[in-house]
């Protein structure tokens, strides 16, 4: 593992910052850590124990096959061709990448939304874990999360699977510069009554 974070637990969560995916490379985690930080994304709240997510560890070539799927299936849906390059130029810059599968369990009485957060939660924890343990991760998800003809391509899976998150995953090659955060007063309401 890297070096671990000194912060404490809450000063981490108060200054944790996403690595943009053109900012990570090597090393990546190693098998070992990567199977901690998958066990530390993995303790999300989940209603009704259903774990309705999975992982998918994607080494560089599998990466740059889905580099090569968003500009080929793009492409053929006319999507526009700037964008398109953004988003096969994440998969290209992507050192590991994790894909977080939303795996919904629908004959369960959880609403499908919240088997949703849970898929979604697991993909903020895998960040924060790697960040703790002195990595670097970005979430990103865009058009492919949910479009029929790349998932069943990509990984061969249908509705109601879907791509909660893809994770970039590496070592930054620079610290990124804080973004503006939320005014948190303009985001509260005390209830009294």
């Amino acid at each position: 593992m890297a070096d671990m974070d000194p912060r404490t637990p809450l000063d981490f969560l108060l200054t944790r910052r996403s690595v943009p995916v053109r900012m990570l490379g090597d090393p990546v985690p190693d098998d070992a850590t990567l199977r901690t930080l998958l066990t530390a994304a993995a303790r999300v709240p989940d209603h009704g124990k259903l774990v309705p997510f999975r992982f998918e560890v994607l080494r560089k070539p599998a990466i740059a096959r889905l580099a090569r799927l968003t500009r080929e299936i793009g492409t053929a849906q006319g999507r526009d061709p700037d964008k398109l390059e953004k988003q096969a130029g994440a998969f290209d810059d992507a050192p590991l990448t994790v894909a977080v599968i939303c795996r919904p369990n629908t004959v369960s009485t959880v609403p499908l939304v919240e088997q949703e957060q849970s898929a979604a939660l697991a993909c903020l924890s895998l960040v924060n874990a790697a960040e703790a343990a002195g990595y670097g991760g970005h979430w990103l998800t865009s058009w492919m999360a949910r479009d029929a003809a790349f998932l069943q391509a990509a990984f061969a899976i249908a509705a109601p699977e879907v791509v909660a998150g893809f994770v970039h995953l590496g070592t930054p090659r620079h610290q990124p510069a804080d973004r503006p955060r939320p005014d948190i007063d303009a985001l509260t309401r005390w209830i009294e009554t």
